[in-house]
């Protein structure tokens, strides 16, 4: 047995023991551990961000945990075990790599992921569109809908038509705004952020990451206002915003956090 293998099969060991004699472990269902999972989820995904090599690793095992303890209830209920999961895992990327396993030739990754979303339509899929998850937070949705419509061909030619569609969609939520249509400005500026994420991957920027940095970057420079005031034996509530801008400045000539 490889070290990886035997990695592997000491975590599912492990795993049937937890189940078999853990009170805890044994109380969990598919459902009491969704919102657990979601939660590791957006642990590795800030690990990421930080460029955390050792957390990442540590919330790839977490995750990997999870994995084996869903197998193991659909073990106990009759429908799949880890080894089903992890073969029907691999007969999915043999099937829908043809280029590696077959005899399809393929110029370019672009190509690639045109062939994958052929292949899913094929499966059984109705829609290219039918892969994306209802409850993804709207920013990962719009990237992952751009991105599968353009696996197909329909997409844009050049960034610059594109810009032009933002600056379209600025002036339509202007006209809205200024008129007061709250619920048609609500619509347009919908049409903004969905211009703007196709903006952005045309010039290979992830807007999810971006705006998350950005976040981040507010927080730090926000935080060193409270802090600043605390020392200065101010209350920020009490503050005029031009005093406040004056520690917000001061905050961003500090260096921000690495990447």
């Amino acid at each position: 047995m490889t070290a990886r293998a035997e990695a592997f099969e000491r975590l599912a060991t492990i795993m049937d023991e937890l189940r078999a004699q853990c009170p805890w472990d044994k109380k969990q269902t598919l459902e009491s551990l969704r919102h657990l999972t979601i939660e590791e989820t957006y642990e590795l995904a800030d690990a990421i961000i930080d460029r955390d090599l050792p957390e990442i690793k540590k919330e790839l095992g977490d995750i990997l945990l999870h994995i084996v303890f869903y197998a193991k209830i659909g073990e106990e209920l009759g429908a799949f075990d880890i080894t089903s999961v992890i073969h029907g895992q691999c007969e999915k990327l043999i099937h829908r790599h043809p280029h590696i396993y077959g005899d399809v030739k393929v110029q370019d990754e672009e190509e690639v992921k045109r062939n994958w979303e052929k292949l899913k339509l094929k499966e059984g899929n109705t829609s290219v569109l039918d892969g994306v998850p209802t409850s993804l937070p709207a920013l990962i949705k719009s990237m992952r809908i751009q991105e599968k419509a353009r696996g197909v061909g329909f997409d844009w030619e050049k960034p610059e038509q594109v810009w032009e569609k933002v600056e379209e969609e600025l002036g339509e939520f202007r006209t809205e705004a200024d008129a007061g249509n709250t619920a048609k400005a609500e619509e347009e500026f919908g049409d903004i952020l969905f211009a703007l994420v196709n903006y952005a991957r045309f010039r290979n920027i992830n807007p999810e990451e971006a705006l998350e940095r950005t976040n981040r970057k507010f927080i730090r420079r926000f935080q060193y206002i409270e802090e600043a005031a605390r020392t200065a034996g101010r209350n920020l509530s009490d503050m005029t915003l031009a005093e406040m801008d004056v520690y917000w400045n001061e905050a961003k000539q500090l260096p921000d956090s690495p990447r």
